[in-house]
């Protein structure tokens, strides 16, 4: 018997199919909870590394990484990549909802894109607690499996202001963890 082929990483095009332009700039329905904690350990890794070492450097890299992320849920982001592809399958893991994570990471996105221009305008120490709020949430999802993210997107349901529409899995989602 012939060993079974490994499948190359990243697919090859016959390995998946044709991709459209709106399945490549779309953001999946559920998330695996144990990939997105993996992603977050990673973004967690960055932003202590900009707050502690000054290493600002990375912060245009957070950025991209969470625009990217909003924009194309995995597909664009190498760390999103890793984490899916790479790391996950190799562990447990739950689906959660997409659309509070997209929320969350489009967080992330507003404070590393306002931390590049604080740095541009000259101010260090605001750059500085931007991303130190960004490590501080994403340490949270990373070690205990809380989103920060999340969370405000439950609140901003349950008052109105998000339709329920956008997230009809997310019924519960002030119980909900990862």
């Amino acid at each position: 018997m012939a060993p079974a082929r490994r499948r190359r990483f990243p697919p090859t095009a016959s390995q998946t199919g044709p991709v459209s332009v709106r399945e490549v700039f779309s953001f999946p329905e559920s998330v695996n909870a144990t990939a997105a904690r993996i992603v977050a350990a990673g973004v967690a890794t960055m932003a202590w590394s900009v707050v502690l070492f000054d290493l600002r450097w990375l912060v245009p890299l957070l950025a991209y990484g969470f625009v990217a992320r909003v924009v194309a849920g995995p597909r664009l982001s190498p760390l999103a990549l890793f984490a899916t592809r790479v790391a996950a399958p190799r562990l447990p893991g739950r689906p959660v909802p997409g659309p509070p994570k997209r929320f969350a990471q489009s967080i992330g996105a507003v404070l590393s894109g306002s931390a590049i221009v604080a740095l541009a305008a000259g101010s260090p120490g605001v750059a500085a607690a931007l991303v130190g709020a960004i490590a501080v949430a994403a340490t949270l999802e990373a070690a205990l499996g809380f989103c920060v993210g999340c969370q405000i997107f439950a609140v901003l349901m349950r008052a109105g202001v998000i339709p329920q529409d956008v997230c009809e899995a997310c019924g519960s989602l002030s119980h909900q963890r990862a």
